[in-house]
């Protein structure tokens, strides 16, 4: 057991060869007894019994939950962006396919907080999910509504089963569910859950190990994301280094480090939450020099008598090839292929220095103010390239950066 009293490993709710029904009835007893103070038949498992203590301690009503209005559909589509999933969207539908193929269950995918992103199943379930608010956009935590396969495997960091009267509102007895956490390897984080549920009658002991494999296999594929994205920005900073011929690094945004020169060997630095352009303290090396890279920053400690300056960008648009963005600083250069889209983002915050808002990019990209949740989504991904460099509230190149067009 871990020091929580959780367990170090998935449990399922039910045994191979216990009877369902039978089960249930017990957990019935348990939770009206529970919930009228009187005489446990038996005692809940701890995670569900920690996971009931906690829904308590939120104030969670175990008749009707604590119902919360659901996030807007731009705010989804925002934090679908923003959540880190969507490249292991694939992989976890196509690994669970053969939990969906009878109709009944649905499969759910929530983030960090517990909102619901992205759902599927058949007609029936997706109905009686909509009968429980149980649709995208809406909280699954255990705040929200107590215990459920979502929010305790948040709760828990812990693929957990939850089956019938095990979950805290009373509502919930006629499901079943099975959520897995899905870590970010980069930072360690939890990024979200990946949820099977579906009728109590349809549960199952080796449902828990297959969706905590599949979790596992999509962390396994963003880790070799993150390796490739480490080999690409190894590629762009090894003749920055060599050209800087001083002590230097290249790193991720989370400090991962991709290439190093003149410095002790490290695999990781820890990098202050508001990292940006220009001299910051870098704990480990002191002052530095901080410059972006496409994908990541390059940190140069500052010596005495020295001291950073601005980046240029140039904007060349070709003709008869594609067009290109090469950002230029003191310690060398690198050039990014843009799509078009980003492109004329691009140009249009070089022709607004003072910044446009979402909206604003909006009417001038589509004619349509409206479109604002497409252009924060595109925003998002295009600074993934240039970091700070781009800067945020409104948009707009930071006040280190020169644009030449």
């Amino acid at each position: 057991m871990s020091q929580a009293g959780l367990p170090t490993s998935p449990e399922p709710a039910l045994s191979s060869g216990d009877d369902p029904r039978e089960f249930a009835a017990v957990l019935h007893a348990m939770y009206d007894a529970a919930r009228s103070g009187g005489q446990l038949p038996a005692r809940p498992r701890s995670v569900i019994g920690e996971s009931w203590e906690r829904a308590t301690d939120a104030g969670v009503d175990p008749e009707h939950g604590r119902p919360v209005d659901p996030l807007e559909i731009s705010t989804v589509e925002q934090r679908r962006v923003e959540s880190g999933l969507e490249s292991i969207l694939e992989s976890v539908t196509g690994g669970l396919d053969i939990l969906l193929s009878g109709g009944e269950n649905l499969l759910v995918i929530a983030d960090a907080t517990g909102h619901v992103l992205w759902r599927s199943g058949g007609p029936s379930a997706l109905r009686r999910a909509d009968r429980l608010g149980f649709s995208e956009g809406a909280s699954w935590s255990e705040k929200a509504v107590g215990t459920n396969a979502i929010g305790t495997a948040l709760a828990t960091r812990q693929a957990v089963q939850i089956f019938s009267a095990e979950h805290f509102v009373r509502t919930h007895h006629s499901w079943t569910c099975t959520g897995a956490p899905i870590r970010d390897p980069q930072s360690g984080d939890v990024l979200g859950v990946v949820d099977v549920s579906g009728p109590a009658s349809s549960i199952h002991p080796t449902t828990l190990a297959l969706v905590d494999s599949v979790a596992r296999l999509a962390q396994s594929q963003l880790r070799d994301a993150h390796r490739m994205h480490l080999d690409v920005l190894r590629s762009v900073a090894a003749p920055i280094l060599a050209r800087v011929g001083a002590p230097a690094v290249a790193v991720d945004p989370h400090g991962w480090v991709a290439a190093i020169d003149r410095l002790a060997p490290r695999p990781r630095i820890a990098l202050p939450r508001s990292l940006r352009a220009g001299q910051q303290d870098i704990s480990g090396i002191g002052l530095c020099d901080v410059e972006p890279l496409p994908g990541g920053w390059l940190l140069r400690p500052i010596e005495a008598g020295t001291s950073s300056t601005g980046v240029t960008v140039r904007i060349s648009r070709e003709q008869d090839g594609p067009s290109t963005v090469q950002v230029d600083s003191m310690r060398g250069s690198w050039v990014v292929t843009p799509s078009p889209r980003h492109l004329q983002i691009i140009e249009l915050l070089a022709a607004h220095p003072d910044g446009l808002t979402a909206a604003q990019l909006s009417a001038h990209l589509f004619g349509d103010p409206a479109r604002s949740v497409t252009v924060r989504a595109e925003v998002s991904r295009l600074r993934k390239q240039f970091g700070s460099l781009i800067a945020t509230g409104p948009y707009r190149f930071s006040s280190s950066v020169t644009v030449v067009s």
